[in-house]
């Protein structure tokens, strides 16, 4: 009987680079993010550390968001009058991070969320769209105060994360962009944003750590920033991106999380063939496998009690399972 890696090992491979002893997937890891970041929030609604007041919204696809036309700061400059980060000096970091990583599977890689929700959208949640757009044009400097200023505040626990959560690797995210373009220029992220996100993931590359960075929508023109930075996997890489480019440009220093439009392949109301679904996997799998550098991605289903949708995944996890070691 052939002894192949476990889940945890050949996941760290290919984020280090190594090609891998079978295409890892996505599902295979453990994300846990502390607890205190949620507030007051229950069931992703409340108010978060910060204030921030977050509801479920039907124009979120039932996701919640920052409450409509009810954010907390209204001018950037006023910032330090209502940005307070929590005093954590009292917290119990060993009863609060035993809860929050109870029934992790040791089998499989822990990763924790470090800093915030992204600078972007955490500036993004407390002036709203319009006001935090036009503050990054009109006032970069408090922007860049602002930020810094939460980037301190989190290097002044990062040692308690490492300390008390013991992940495998820690994970970064800042949704900057839609699915058609960027939400700012790359001149802008370059001035603002990068510098901060390279600060904060400083402290961790200089202990050793892999780490991930989520970033939905068109981020390619990004790309080479994030790499450079010194994140070694990025997802969800969605198919908005010239994936088979970066992938040619980067080979297996950038693990490509992603890749499979299972968002329209889970519709209920479109129709699809056995053999669209599984040659649907083949095409991903043969594009940005090869090599290593490439993670599947679990399957985001629409609709559980469908049984045509149920029938879907099926096909995607059992056309995954045969191919799974054939580009290593």
């Amino acid at each position: 009987m052939t002894n192949h890696l476990s889940l945890k090992e050949n996941y760290l491979r290919a984020m280090s680079g190594e090609v891998p002893e079978y295409v890892p997937r996505s599902s295979m890891f453990f994300q846990v993010r502390p607890d205190f970041f949620n507030g007051d929030r229950v069931g992703g609604v409340g108010k978060d550390i910060y204030g921030v007041e977050w509801v479920i919204d039907d124009s979120a696809i039932a996701a919640a968001i920052p409450k409509p036309n009810d954010f907390i700061l209204d001018d950037i400059c006023n910032w330090r009058d209502v940005i307070k980060f929590p005093d954590l000096s009292d917290l119990d970091w060993e009863a609060m991070s035993k809860k929050d990583i109870e029934g992790h599977n040791p089998e499989y890689p822990r990763s924790c969320r470090i800093a915030h929700g992204g600078y972007f959208q955490t500036v993004m949640n407390f002036l709203g769209f319009t006001n935090g757009l036009l503050a990054l044009y009109e006032e970069p400097e408090e922007v860049k105060a602002l930020i810094n200023y939460l980037c301190d505040e989190h290097l002044k626990i990062a040692d308690k994360l490492l300390q008390y959560y013991q992940p495998d690797f820690v994970t970064f995210g800042d949704d900057i962009a839609t699915e058609r373009n960027t939400f700012i220029s790359i001149d802008t992220f370059h001035d603002i944003f990068e510098p901060v996100w390279r600060r904060n993931l400083k402290y961790y590359k200089d202990r050793g750590y892999l780490a991930s960075h989520h970033n939905c929508g068109k981020v390619e023109s990004f790309i080479d920033d994030i790499v450079d930075i010194g994140f070694n996997a990025w997802d969800p890489a969605q198919i908005s991106n010239d994936l088979v480019a970066i992938k040619k440009r980067h080979n297996s220093k950038l693990m490509i999380v992603g890749g499979f439009d299972s968002r329209t392949l889970m519709l209920p109301h479109l129709d699809f063939t056995e053999e669209e679904i599984r040659s649907a996997v083949r095409d991903t799998m043969n594009a940005l496998a090869p090599g290593g550098g490439y993670c599947f991605p679990g399957v985001a289903s629409r609709s559980d009690d469908d049984p045509k949708i149920k029938q879907r995944a099926d096909w995607i996890n059992d056309e995954y399972e045969q191919l799974k070691f054939s580009y290593s």
